[in-house]
């Protein structure tokens, strides 16, 4: 790709008064193909598909088979070309700067037809998925994706500016470490003063300085007095995200004054690795202003393909469906790109911790000089980038090619093996790992995930086996095995990878099929799925619990086959994921204290069979309602071990609660509970997860009368004072495909509106398992779907995400429950 800037005229007898000018180069480019037979405007920030889009010469790219038919536009050069007059005089100017803040990817940058500069990493400021992963489409794009722009200064410029809250532990007082970076281009030093003032903690200081000609970068040292009271900021559900406003003004020779100002949070964060009692290795556990924190969470990718079209409106909705889900962790996982920064900016904001991955994954990266010097300058910049972001609480090298390496998923022999280990060691631990360390104190970096942590450094940087559960995080995925057995699971000190696949809704393939595509067999959903075999391991996993669905209507059975692999899915990773919770304070056979369950993965880049629980435009899938309750503050687990029925209780408070337990069987022919149960008061401890309450399954049936697995459900949740203080959970006795009594159950809805929500007044004539609610393309979310509907009446709240009216959801409604395909 070419970037062609033709500079026809500047400006004379403008007065140079600024002490910097900025001139933008957003808005219509010209963009032209490798031969010249394709001319066209195009917008930037933006790329050439999207151009092409907009100029109505190619479809979406997401309808049907363009991922293939487009492949053309990744296969040629383009040129982007641009004649701009500059509205001041040049000459004026002592230094004269094109700003490119990220060109997608291999260019030459010509101005007034001269070559400039040359760009060869879209991660620097002048992506792997792009071609594709077993979650996404290959599109990989072109073009100038951010900011582009004219600099002019005199004297000297501030080109960045970052700082770090730093907690002194023997003085008990926080102190903050700002960097500032100039460009001096004076013949003389300048000098002058800066002062920096955070006013709501009554604090300001002053500083001289001097700066020679030339790159100069400016440390200051802000001490806060202990006297003085810091809120810190806190995960959500663990406490407030607060956050001050700083200014800092550089007063300079020559009258230069130049401010700027940030939102500074105060936090910290401790990766503890340390001997466990009754197990081997090390714990692997975060502490967030001294508090153990168990993160909970999903990993993070690209929102689009084409990033021009990932808006703040679609940041602000899908984060806050993570925090509404009661999420506390995100991973930016490193096969897709450093986030913009009004990702991170929500993320404080809303309180999402954030494990960032370098962009490096699944692949044996070259270490010669030129490609080290481009990781640098990659790593450098991003560093200083985002830092200063009290959301992001820990620094990964990579995704899984420790474990890639170390396992041998390219068949490298063994007699090559060492060359490889070295380069890997040279790129993760040379430079990578050396430039974390000089740059940024404030959080903790390991190597890769999964990784063994503190073993993997012990045994030179890469561990036999990375996967370990005795250290470090583990990647966990098994699609053969049951996943209702609770004991296939790893029992970790951190899973930061599991999950199963589901196909999105049928209003988010509507719109980019057509009918001939609506069967589970046909082509289009054959070239959807990139996951080798995953359709069949979905309907494999499906049919071990459930019936299949045999409509002799094809569209119907379309239907009603994504919505199991929906239910499938909400329900492995909620046994999966409550198994983990669970296992935070207990080690079983030396193997337990598992501190953190990030399943994969969070949100689609297209619409798609994935592992997502958000599908692609932010629509909640199943598993993201049952997030919602098994990520819960406060949730009792059940789970069956030796045909005995356990009940765990499960904390992420910082105090203890007295409360009692409920447990209640139905059976599934009626809407009435055979028996209920209540415990004496307990007391569940803060941060901990406990055994609550235990019984032999056969006593458990003998006590609710005429109960059998087949015939009966058990449901049970945590109260105080009859003020529900957790959601209610459930535990089946037996597969459902062979369960007695269930009946076809009649759910009927009264709608009505109160300001902005709706409220939908739910009736059934039965018991019904996995309830969903269902109003197509209308965008918001339900207060709970998903659900197990063992009483008459429920009521669910509907919270739209644009303005919506009352006989718009009456014409989208659909209920389904498992009954409806059985």
């Amino acid at each position: 790709m070419r970037l062609h800037l033709l500079l026809l005229l500047a400006l004379c007898g403008t007065e140079t008064t600024a002490a910097a000018l900025s001139y933008s180069l957003r808005g219509n480019w010209s963009i032209c193909n490798g031969n010249g037979s394709l001319e066209l405007p195009g917008a930037v920030p933006g790329c050439v598909h999207s151009a092409l889009f907009q100029q109505g010469l190619i479809q979406d790219s997401y309808y049907r088979f363009n991922d293939l038919n487009y492949r053309w536009i990744s296969l040629d050069n383009w040129t982007y070309s641009k004649e701009f007059k500059i509205p001041f005089e040049i000459s004026k100017w002592q230094k004269v700067n094109l700003i490119l803040e990220g060109v997608d990817t291999i260019s030459k940058i010509l101005f007034n037809e001269v070559t400039i500069g040359e760009t060869d990493n879209m991660f620097n400021r002048y992506e792997q998925c792009s071609f594709s992963w077993d979650w996404g489409p290959s599109f990989p794009t072109q073009g100038i994706w951010k900011d582009v722009r004219i600099e002019a200064y005199n004297n000297c410029h501030l080109n960045d500016f970052t700082f770090s809250p730093i907690y002194d532990k023997s003085a008990q007082a926080w102190n903050l470490e700002i960097e500032a970076t100039f460009d001096v281009v004076s013949s003389k030093p300048v000098g002058g003063q800066v002062i920096v003032a955070i006013p709501k903690l009554q604090t300001q200081q002053m500083y001289n300085l001097e700066l020679q000609p030339g790159k100069r970068i400016v440390e200051l040292f802000l001490n806060i007095s202990k006297n003085i009271t810091v809120e810190t900021w806190w995960p959500h559900g663990h406490g407030n995200q607060t956050g001050y406003n700083m200014t800092i003004l550089f007063v300079l020779d020559g009258g230069l004054n130049i401010e700027k100002s940030a939102k500074v949070y105060f936090r910290t964060v401790e990766l503890i690795e340390e001997p466990i009692k009754g197990s081997p290795g090390l714990s692997f556990y975060f502490k967030i202003n001294g508090f153990p924190i168990f993160l909970k969470g999903s990993n993070w990718i690209p929102a689009d393909s084409f990033q021009d079209r990932v808006t703040s409106e679609l940041l602000r909705l899908l984060l806050q469906s993570v925090v509404d889900a009661n999420m506390n962790t995100l991973r930016v996982w490193g096969g897709g790109i450093y986030e913009q920064d009004e990702f991170y900016e929500l993320c404080d904001e809303l309180g999402i911790m954030v494990w960032q991955d370098f962009m490096f994954a699944c692949a044996l990266y070259p270490t010669d000089q030129g490609f080290l010097d481009s990781v640098r300058a990659e790593v450098a910049y991003q560093i200083k980038r985002l830092k200063s972001h009290p959301s992001i609480i820990i620094w990964s090298g990579n995704n899984e090619n420790e474990e890639a390496l170390m396992m041998n998923w390219y068949r490298i022999s063994i007699t090559d093996r060492p060359i490889y280990i070295k380069d890997y060691v040279t790129l993760y631990v040379k430079n990578i790992r050396e430039l974390v360390l000089a740059g940024d104190k404030s959080r903790p970096f390991i190597t890769s995930s999964p990784t063994n942590g503190a073993e993997t450094v012990a045994e030179g940087w890469v561990s036999q086996n990375p996967n370990s559960n005795y250290f470090g995080d583990v990647h966990f995925y098994d699609y053969i095995s049951d996943c209702w057995n609770w004991k296939v699971f790893p029992r970790a000190r951190f899973a930061s990878e599991y999950g199963y696949q589901s196909w999105p809704s049928f209003s988010t393939l509507e719109k980019v099929s057509s009918t001939e595509d609506w069967s589970f067999s046909s082509k289009f959903s054959l070239h959807r799925q990139h996951h080798e075999g995953g359709n069949k391991q979905m309907l494999y996993q499906a049919g071990l619990h459930f019936k299949l669905p045999e409509s002799t209507d094809p569209l119907r059975t379309f239907k009603d086959t994504i919505y199991l692999t929906q239910v499938m899915q909400a329900q492995c990773v909620k046994t999966e994921t409550e198994f983990y919770r669970r296992s935070r304070s207990e080690i079983v056979d030396q193997q337990g204290h598992t501190m953190g369950a990030l399943y994969w993965q969070l949100n689609d880049i297209w619409q798609a069979p994935s592992w997502a629980s958000l599908e692609y435009g932010g629509k909640w899938k199943m598993l993201h309602y049952f997030a919602q309750n098994f990520f819960a503050p406060l949730l009792p687990v059940g789970f069956e071990n030796e045909n005995t029925f356990y009940i765990y209780g499960v904390s992420d408070l910082h105090s203890d609660y007295s409360m009692t337990l409920t447990v209640r069987v139905h059976t599934w022919s009626s809407l009435e509970p055979v028996c209920s149960c209540v415990t004496e008061h307990l007391v569940m401890k803060g941060g901990e997860a406990v055994r609550l309450y235990e019984e032999p399954v056969s006593e458990l049936l003998r006590r609710c009368g005429n109960c059998t697995r087949e015939s009966c459900v058990v449901s049970f949740y945590l109260s105080a004072d009859h003020e529900l203080l957790s959601p209610t959970n459930y535990h089946f006795l037996s597969s459902l495909k062979e369960a007695v009594g269930l009946c076809k159950a009649q759910i009927a809805a009264i709608i009505s509106q109160q300001g902005d929500i709706f409220v939908f007044y739910l009736e059934t004539s039965a018991v019904a398992p996995f309830v969903w609610l269902d109003v197509g393309s209308i965008p918001g979310r339900f207060s709970d779907n998903g659900f197990l509907m063992t009483e008459k009446t429920r009521t669910i709240l509907f919270y739209p995400w644009e303005p919506t009216s009352k006989s718009e959801l009456e014409q989208s409604f659909h209920v389904t429950s498992l009954t409806d395909i059985y």
